[in-house]
Protein backbone atom coordinates (compact mmCIF):
# COMPACT_ATOMS: atom_id res chain seq x y z
CA UNK A 1 0.00 0.00 0.00
CA UNK A 2 1.49 3.33 -1.13
CA UNK A 3 1.23 6.33 2.10
CA UNK A 4 1.42 9.31 1.56
CA UNK A 5 2.95 11.75 4.78
CA UNK A 6 1.34 14.84 3.56
CA UNK A 7 -1.98 13.17 3.50
CA UNK A 8 -4.54 14.33 6.39
CA UNK A 9 -5.32 11.96 9.18
CA UNK A 10 -8.63 12.01 8.74
CA UNK A 11 -11.47 13.14 5.20
CA UNK A 12 -14.61 14.58 4.81
CA UNK A 13 -16.89 11.58 4.26
CA UNK A 14 -17.61 11.02 1.09
CA UNK A 15 -21.49 10.54 1.51
CA UNK A 16 -21.89 14.85 1.63
CA UNK A 17 -22.65 15.02 5.25
CA UNK A 18 -20.15 17.34 7.33
CA UNK A 19 -18.81 13.49 9.17
CA UNK A 20 -15.39 12.83 9.19
CA UNK A 21 -13.73 9.10 8.49
CA UNK A 22 -9.74 7.63 8.84
CA UNK A 23 -7.85 8.19 6.02
CA UNK A 24 -6.22 5.03 4.86
CA UNK A 25 -3.42 6.65 2.75
CA UNK A 26 -2.40 8.59 5.60
CA UNK A 27 0.22 5.66 7.78
CA UNK A 28 -1.50 7.28 11.47
CA UNK A 29 -4.90 7.22 9.93
CA UNK A 30 -3.97 3.35 8.70
CA UNK A 31 -3.02 1.84 11.73
CA UNK A 32 -6.42 3.86 13.55
CA UNK A 33 -8.50 1.51 11.05
CA UNK A 34 -6.22 -1.48 12.01
CA UNK A 35 -6.47 -0.62 16.12
CA UNK A 36 -10.08 0.00 15.64
CA UNK A 37 -10.70 -3.37 13.60
CA UNK A 38 -8.77 -5.40 16.08
CA UNK A 39 -10.05 -4.01 19.01
CA UNK A 40 -13.98 -4.30 17.93
CA UNK A 41 -12.88 -8.07 17.04
CA UNK A 42 -11.66 -8.86 20.55
CA UNK A 43 -14.39 -7.37 22.11
CA UNK A 44 -16.68 -9.65 20.06
CA UNK A 45 -14.61 -12.91 20.87
CA UNK A 46 -14.52 -11.82 24.71
CA UNK A 47 -18.40 -11.69 24.36
CA UNK A 48 -18.81 -14.72 22.07
CA UNK A 49 -16.83 -16.58 25.02
CA UNK A 50 -18.04 -15.04 28.14
CA UNK A 51 -14.64 -13.59 29.42
CA UNK A 52 -12.82 -10.81 30.11
CA UNK A 53 -15.38 -8.70 31.77
CA UNK A 54 -18.58 -10.02 30.33
CA UNK A 55 -17.73 -13.14 32.43
CA UNK A 56 -20.04 -14.92 34.80
CA UNK A 57 -19.31 -14.09 38.55
CA UNK A 58 -16.85 -16.93 39.42
CA UNK A 59 -19.10 -16.98 43.39
CA UNK A 60 -22.55 -15.79 43.14
CA UNK A 61 -22.68 -12.70 45.41
CA UNK A 62 -25.58 -12.27 48.12
CA UNK A 63 -28.34 -10.68 47.56
CA UNK A 64 -28.90 -9.66 51.02
CA UNK A 65 -26.77 -9.33 53.97
CA UNK A 66 -27.43 -11.10 57.53
CA UNK A 67 -28.12 -7.15 58.18
CA UNK A 68 -30.69 -6.77 56.24
CA UNK A 69 -33.45 -5.11 57.55
CA UNK A 70 -36.27 -5.66 54.86
CA UNK A 71 -39.53 -7.91 55.55
CA UNK A 72 -38.93 -11.38 54.44
CA UNK A 73 -41.71 -13.41 53.64
CA UNK A 74 -41.94 -16.54 55.10
CA UNK A 75 -43.93 -19.34 53.99
CA UNK A 76 -46.43 -21.07 56.68
CA UNK A 77 -45.89 -18.13 58.74
CA UNK A 78 -49.13 -16.24 60.69
CA UNK A 79 -50.72 -13.93 57.79
CA UNK A 80 -50.08 -10.52 59.55
CA UNK A 81 -54.33 -9.94 59.77
CA UNK A 82 -54.69 -13.03 61.90
CA UNK A 83 -54.36 -10.99 65.12
CA UNK A 84 -51.13 -12.34 65.78
CA UNK A 85 -49.51 -8.68 65.04
CA UNK A 86 -52.29 -6.49 66.05
CA UNK A 87 -52.41 -2.83 64.64
CA UNK A 88 -51.23 -4.47 61.04
CA UNK A 89 -54.73 -4.49 60.03
CA UNK A 90 -54.96 -2.06 57.17
CA UNK A 91 -58.46 -0.83 58.84
CA UNK A 92 -57.14 -0.36 61.75
CA UNK A 93 -55.48 3.54 62.78
CA UNK A 94 -52.60 3.18 64.60
CA UNK A 95 -52.04 4.08 68.18
CA UNK A 96 -52.55 7.36 68.74
CA UNK A 97 -53.78 8.48 66.03
CA UNK A 98 -57.30 9.68 65.81
CA UNK A 99 -58.92 10.84 62.81
CA UNK A 100 -60.96 13.46 64.68
CA UNK A 101 -59.27 17.05 65.29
Amino acid sequence: MHFEDDEPVFRKSRLGTNRYEYNPRNPVGFALIVISVLLVGGMLLLMHLRAGPFAYPSSPSPVSTETDDTWRYVPGAEDPGDGGNPGSDPSTLPEGDDPAP
